[in-house]
């Protein structure tokens, strides 16, 4: 039992070294935006206009941002809208940046989730993601995306409104 217990820890720390990106979350965040809105009774601040946050390899852009705070004041949401709002950041032993990019982000930031809603696009190093919703695990790099359902498209056209992946070729 006490091997089974060391090999499981073990395992989790490979896994969690292997899937872990870069010490972003220990930098400090840094905010741009032409205006910015405090409201400490509802735990919200409000950016508005070209608004630029980044955080180590993290970067992200839109027009608005609403950020919203638990009551120890830590950072638990991030709503970003933008035409579209983006997100990057460099995984770790890559050169390669995971981008996102969608009209709406959510970014859960005790959870380091991100949910991409309307024209939502992930590119990680050779694959392309593209629906109109996209949950992707920063940490883990892991991707869902769902398609619009065929009761509200309003297109005839198929394809459209369907999730597509792109696998790029390696080359030789």
């Amino acid at each position: 039992m006490k091997i089974k217990l060391h090999i499981t820890i073990l395992l989790m720390m490979v896994v969690h070294h292997v899937f872990a990106l870069s010490n972003d979350s220990e930098q400090n965040i840094e905010i741009e935006a032409d205006k910015a809105e405090m409201d400490d009774a509802n735990k919200t601040t409000v950016y508005r206009g070209n608004v630029i946050v980044t955080q180590g390899s993290i970067k992200m852009t839109g027009h608005t941002m609403t950020v919203h705070f638990d009551k120890n004041n830590d950072m638990k949401l991030v709503i970003l809208n933008g035409s579209p709002a983006t997100y990057r950041q460099l995984p770790d032993n890559s050169e390669v940046y995971d981008r996102a990019e969608a009209s709406k982000m959510e970014y859960y930031a005790l959870k380091n989730y991100i949910i991409l809603i309307n024209d939502a696009l992930v590119t990680q190093e050779g694959l392309t993601f593209s629906g109109q919703r996209i949950e992707y695990d920063t940490v883990l790099s892991k991707v869902k995306a769902e398609g619009q359902s065929n009761k509200t498209k309003k297109s005839k056209n198929k394809e459209e409104g369907r999730v597509k992946i792109i696998i790029k070729k390696r080359k030789k």
